[in-house]
């Protein structure tokens, strides 16, 4: 009986900051961790990578700090428990600019962004990258977070994913519907660079989002970036099979998780994997929503 082989997709996992998961091991000799704030300990990891042939690098994220122990943070920056932590977003162009094929998954926090603005940044990355950029959506889980958003605690767990998937459908809209593929002309000899007919106003009215405008940026090589997610609760797992491409799984096999997902999610299993699949270029390129009835 021959036997199928399957793909492998190497993703490393990081975040810009010194503490990630492994407290403690910064202070290690070896340990470079603590030039995070400098951009050559990036670029030297992305062509590393590559180098490696890993397809991509994720990089997690959180907004607030771990203030709950002792109802303060002196933990939290002795052991430098993701603090110090820094804006994911802003290392991928220089990542990009040193590698070709490496992937860049990036974890932003929907809950306290808005949507037009956040799409032109996502859309200007995958311009930048040239289609290899994801986005790990979550809606987060620090208190420390709402309060410092001026909320006396955070909307209830349900809600925020009510939240996300109107925040989604807003985003969807700019990026997918707002410019028509051959509206960018790039005419010198008639002085035309876009054609205005071809360029379309989003108008939404939601119960959390009141849109109307056109995305500011020309359609990018994804247009939607790579979606993952790592909800494992039911409204997580539901929202996941809905949006997500990749996603994170906290089950015996990856099996059960994508079974659980195509109960919950009206019958679209996502991509799972041992921990979480990330697709290089040519991977996401064949297999895009648009297209795919499903992501092998």
């Amino acid at each position: 009986m021959s036997v199928i082989a399957k793909e492998v997709l190497l993703n490393a996992f990081n975040m810009n900051c010194v503490g990630h998961i492994h407290h403690g091991m910064w202070t290690h000799p070896q340990d470079r961790s603590t030039e995070f704030n400098q951009l050559g300990y990036w670029t030297e990891l992305a062509q590393l990578l590559e180098r490696g042939l890993f397809d991509g690098l994720f990089i997690a994220d959180i907004l607030g700090v771990y203030d709950v122990y002792q109802q303060n943070i002196a933990l939290t920056a002795r052991e430098s428990i993701q603090l110090p932590v820094n804006d994911p977003l802003l290392l991928v162009s220089a990542m990009a600019g040193v590698t070709q094929h490496l992937g860049f998954g990036i974890t932003a926090n929907l809950s306290y962004e808005a949507p037009y603005p956040f799409a032109r940044r996502l859309s200007t990355l995958d311009h930048l990258t040239q289609g290899r950029i994801g986005w790990n959506i979550v809606t987060g889980y620090l208190d420390s977070a709402a309060r410092a958003m001026g909320l006396n605690e955070q909307i209830g767990h349900d809600r925020r994913y009510d939240q996300a998937d109107e925040f989604l459908d807003v985003a969807y809209q700019l990026w997918e519907g707002s410019w028509e593929d051959d509206a960018v002309l790039a005419d010198r000899q008639r002085r035309i660079y876009a054609d205005a007919h071809k360029i379309h106003k989003v108008t939404h009215r939601g119960e959390f989002y009141q849109v109307e405008g056109y995305h500011l940026s020309s359609p990018s090589p994804q247009r939607t970036p790579l979606l993952f997610q790592a909800g494992s609760s039911a409204r997580g797992i539901q929202f996941a099979a809905r949006h997500a491409e990749c996603t994170f799984v906290n089950h015996a096999t990856p099996a059960a998780g994508g079974q659980a997902a195509y109960r919950s999610g009206g019958g679209r299993p996502p991509a799972t994997g041992f921990e979480s699949v990330y697709g290089g270029r040519r991977y996401r390129c064949a297999n895009r929503r648009r297209g795919a009835g499903q992501i092998p």
